[in-house]
């Protein structure tokens, strides 16, 4: 275990001196197969176990642990697309054994030996319709809409292929009739359907924002600093407007909800015109159940 520095030593460390030692150790991790322990990064970062692993977690929102582990889940899934078998993508990822592997599968959103096919055996249902705020793309898996996007019908279902390049994508407007209807419902109603069922797929940091957001009511804003602490990351502001611009499922991952600090909408994925009236839509809606 390595020693803890001399108090002067932190007293010194400013957060820019944090945000380099972080971005470091997590070079650092990107570029070991198998993750150096945190003992190890600690010692490197000049910082206790204990100092090291509360910066590292406020600056990246995860542990070193739980980095380590997405980044393995990232290289596996970049593996098992080119390896000659599933059991030397597993190995060569950094797994010590392949029950890990498929222990996370779960965050990969398939199993390894589907995702090395690209998404083969995975079918990928979509729709489109009108909405009040311009044509939509919905695609689901048997868990859940996994993508809602506004544009127009052809990009979308390129992007859609794009994304699951070797899944079976299949136009099902009859079966996915009731999920469509229903996130159309919350689109122009400005409601909220926590029974709608979300396959939502990211990295871990990723699927905090998101999953954060699905918790905030109709009408209720958060900047992207108080989003940032809420999920205990309060460093980590750039990295939530990172995973809100990489959102897949609009409005009901409800990106539209973060704005600037001094309430300014920013930015918006699907334009600003559509931010501001989901935003306006949910002011009056909110008022009008008082």
């Amino acid at each position: 275990m390595c020693a803890r520095p001399p108090r002067g030593i932190i007293a010194r460390m400013n957060h820019t001196d944090h945000r380099n030692v972080i971005d470091r150790a997590c070079r650092r991790i990107d570029a070991s197969e198998t993750p150096p322990d945190l003992a190890t990064l600690a010692q490197e970062a000049g910082l206790s176990l204990w100092h090291f692993q509360k910066v590292f977690k406020a600056a990246v929102g995860i542990s070193p642990k739980r980095y380590a582990m997405a980044r393995r889940q990232q290289r596996l899934g970049e593996r098992l697309r080119s390896s000659a078998s599933v059991t030397e993508a597993i190995y060569d990822a950094g797994y010590a054994a392949s029950s890990a592997a498929y222990r996370d599968s779960a965050a990969l959103g398939m199993a390894p030996r589907r995702l090395r096919a690209g998404g083969t055996d995975e079918l990928i249902r979509y729709t489109t319709t009108p909405t009040s705020l311009g044509p939509v793309l919905v695609a689901a898996t048997t868990r859940g809409i996994c993508m809602l996007e506004f544009g127009a019908a052809r990009t979308l279902v390129v992007e859609l292929q794009r994304r699951f390049p070797n899944a079976s994508v299949k136009r099902a407007d009859k079966e996915l009739a009731d999920w469509m209807h229903r996130a159309v419902a919350v689109i122009d109603m400005q409601g909220t359907d926590p029974e709608l069922p979300l396959d939502i797929r990211g990295t871990a940091f990723q699927r905090r924002v998101w999953n954060a957001l699905t918790r905030l009511a109709a009408g209720e804003t958060i900047s992207y600093g108080d989003l940032a602490r809420r999920i205990k990351a309060p460093t980590s502001t750039r990295a939530v407007a990172n995973a809100c611009a990489n959102n897949h499922i609009a409005v009901l991952v409800p990106c539209h909800r973060v704005v600037g600090r001094d309430g300014s909408l920013t930015g918006y994925k699907w334009g600003l015109a559509r931010k501001r009236k989901l935003l306006a839509r949910e002011k009056l809606r909110k008022e009008a159940d008082r």
